[in-house]
């Protein structure tokens, strides 16, 4: 281990592979800024350009680069605009978007460049202690133990619900899973759902409704609030620092989502969105009375714990990609084609076979973490300043991103038919009081859901998989607790504020 830390070292320091981090990172990171162009359609971009570079270290470094630098990056727009165009950072928008309307805009982006940098470098470190263990461990996840895993992944409604809110956080999942069965199904490659039409046939696009549910009805408010499109003044944007006590508020957030987020980005098909979610719902339910109704409000807590959580989860992703071949995501699919093409098999014999692959890309993490704060910190009174432009003006620049991200998201026009109708919905939605993060949370896993329970199904003949395997038993279990946890503590505060009454 200690000569293949070395042997990494001596790689990812050389010139050319310090050119390919920095690289990576800036592209990702202004990539990660734009609604719609996520980590996925750059890198699947970038793999010609990856491939006649003729080095794999110096490929897969760059393309890590811009995989954990947009995920750097997308808090951005998740913070100003509420227009989270990568599915990791939309519990970043719950309330890194009401400190941006506080004015707290600059505040919001330091937090997010802090726990991204902490998130990142723990996630590294344990990536370079835990990876040749870790990989046997992710051996043991099989279909039922992810099926248990979405489940509890969906029992962070709890935490997007406000007081007596609970029903309707749980009708808008509902909801959310029931969009997501749009298109062909898991068992059977038939359509569903689709009305004839053809372009739904491979369902939803995620960026569409992040879009139709966040930035649309942003724009739309401004629209039918004329008031508060005067919001913008430069003096707001001027509190970059964060205090002492804040400081020491967000360090055990951020100490446990790092952890939190590497182990679930471990496991094959969890990743950085399920991460950023459950650490947001884990902080919340932890919390203080009193903390807990600052959530969704501007929290910082609320902020620091999904981005600590989602990079940290980034790092971990790469665990089941080299150690097993194992794609934990989408984007890290995309990476894995790009290995194979570069004849390089990822697997347990990487870090025997080639470990200046293998370590070099583990040390380009704590380089590549280091240049995105380095690149973060000095722009954010700059990247703030966009709030000191009148929202009026805004309007149009935020509706041009929303359509330019659904439609490239598909490359269809159907698309844009559908964020429209959508956004309108979503905007009586919130008129209604109805919290839309549950729907966006049941469509992102619904699809993960009924994959890993059909698959399970059919290995079990029936749902006997959940009694007979314990990991999953022990999952469903988490998830109800979860779910439970906050009516114990309201029904907790009622019978000590009634025997306060009663004493008085």
């Amino acid at each position: 281990m200690l000569e293949g830390i070395l042997l990494g070292l001596q790689t990812a320091f050389s010139v050319q592979m310090l050119l390919m981090v920095i690289g990576g990172c800036l592209i990702g990171t202004f990539i990660g800024m734009l609604p719609g162009l996520g980590p996925m359609s750059i890198i699947a971009i970038m793999i010609p350009v990856a491939i006649s570079m003729g080095d794999p270290a110096a490929a897969i470094i760059l393309l890590a680069g811009v995989y954990y630098g947009a995920i750097f990056g997308g808090s951005t727009s998740s913070i100003l605009l509420n227009a989270p165009g990568v599915a990791g950072t939309v519990a970043t928008s719950f309330d890194g978007y009401p400190m941006a309307k506080q004015g707290k805009a600059g505040k919001a982006l330091t937090v997010a460049a802090i726990a991204s940098f902490c998130g990142g470098t723990i996630g590294a470190i344990l990536l370079m202690i835990f990876a040749p263990a870790l990989s046997s461990v992710a051996l043991l996840f099989h279909s039922a133990e992810y099926f248990a895993l979405m489940i509890v992944g969906l029992s962070a409604i709890a935490a997007f619900a406000g007081t007596g809110q609970v029903a309707k956080a749980l009708m808008m999942t509902i909801l959310g899973l029931m969009l997501g069965t749009v298109g062909e199904g898991t068992m059977f490659s038939l359509p569903r759902f689709t009305m004839g039409i053809m372009d739904l046939q491979s369902g939803l696009g995620f960026v569409t409704l992040a879009m139709a549910m966040f930035a649309l009805p942003e724009a739309l408010f401004l629209v039918l609030n004329p008031a508060a499109s005067e919001t913008g003044k430069s003096e707001e944007i001027k509190d970059l620092r964060i205090t002492r006590t804040e400081a020491k508020s967000i360090a055990p957030v951020i100490g446990r989502q790092s952890i939190q987020g590497f182990f679930i980005g471990v496991l094959p098909g969890a990743g950085a969105t399920i991460a950023s979610f459950l650490g947001y719902a884990v902080e919340r339910n932890i919390a203080s009375k009193d903390e807990q109704e600052k959530f969704g409000k501007g929290s910082i807590k609320g902020l620091a714990a999904p981005e600590t959580a989602n990079n940290a989860a980034c790092t971990g992703s790469f665990v089941p990609l080299l150690t097993l071949g194992i794609p934990g995501s989408g984007t890290t699919a995309i990476l894995l084609g790009a290995l194979i093409a570069l004849n390089v098999t990822p697997g347990p014999r990487l870090m025997i076979d080639e470990p200046q692959i293998f370590w070099a890309v583990i040390i380009s993490m704590y380089i590549g973490n280091f240049v995105l704060l380095v690149l973060n910190l000095p722009l954010i009174p700059y990247i703030a300043k966009i709030l000191a432009v009148p929202r009026n003006y805004l309007i149009p620049y935020i509706l041009f991103f929303t359509l330019m991200g659904a439609y490239i998201g598909q490359n269809n026009a159907t698309e844009l038919l559908l964020l429209v109708a959508f956004g309108v919905c979503a905007t009586a939605l919130r008129f209604a009081d109805y919290p839309l993060a549950p729907l966006l949370i049941g469509f992102i896993l619904g699809g993960m859901l009924e994959d890993n329970f059909a698959r399970s199904m059919q290995l079990y003949d029936g749902v006997s998989f959940i009694w007979e395997r314990p990991m999953t038993l022990g999952l469903l279990v988490i998830s109800v607790l979860l779910v439970l946890l906050p009516s114990f503590r309201a029904r907790r505060a009622r019978l000590r504020s009634a025997g306060v009454a009663d004493g008085d």
